[in-house]
């Protein structure tokens, strides 16, 4: 990679960092809306989605319905900052892996936004199995960080084995 493209490259990383920052409210609607759609499948006991609350209730046929706000903590917009850092560090050091290095950064993404869901499940599967006080905290505190906290590192080791692993012979 000649360096106009690879400047163009670590542009494109930061800005995409900076519209990460910059849209957090935004990207935490989309992500309220998928964990909106995906509990709509998984459960039969409605669904509803407020995006402009950030907020995603369930359980609206039973006793005890219950939302979810998806503050800035819970997003998993942050989590992306990091995988967008190491892409630019691994860029800059080697830009000939430019083509690797977007793929792993692409699955990566993916998984984080993936796990972040696998935590609202959760959190959601706690709540409507042990009641809204114990399930929510089993679901929020203990076993949905500890999803997420897993989930990010499963990333970033999937990341960096992705971007560096030997071509097969």
């Amino acid at each position: 990679m000649t360096k106009f493209p690879l400047v163009i490259a670590l542009g494109a990383l930061a800005a995409a960092g900076a519209a990460v920052v910059l849209a957090e409210r935004f990207y935490r609607e989309l992500e309220v809306r998928l964990a909106g759609a995906i509990l709509d499948v998984v459960t039969t006991s409605g669904v509803y989605v407020a995006p402009d609350r950030e907020s995603v209730y369930f359980g609206l046929s039973g006793a005890a319905p219950f939302g979810l706000r998806m503050t800035p903590e819970c997003s998993s917009a942050f989590l992306l900052l990091p995988l967008l850092v190491v892409t630019m560090i691994m860029l800059y050091f080697r830009p000939r892996n430019a083509k690797r290095l977007f793929f792993s950064l692409g699955i990566s993404a993916i998984v984080v936004v993936l796990v972040n869901q696998l935590r609202i499940l959760t959190i959601a599967g706690l709540v409507h199995g042990l009641g809204t006080g114990e399930g929510y905290y089993w679901g929020h505190t203990l076993l949905g960080s500890m999803v997420s906290v897993f989930g990010g590192a499963v990333s970033l080791v999937l990341f960096v084995w992705l971007a560096t692993r030997k071509k097969n012979a």
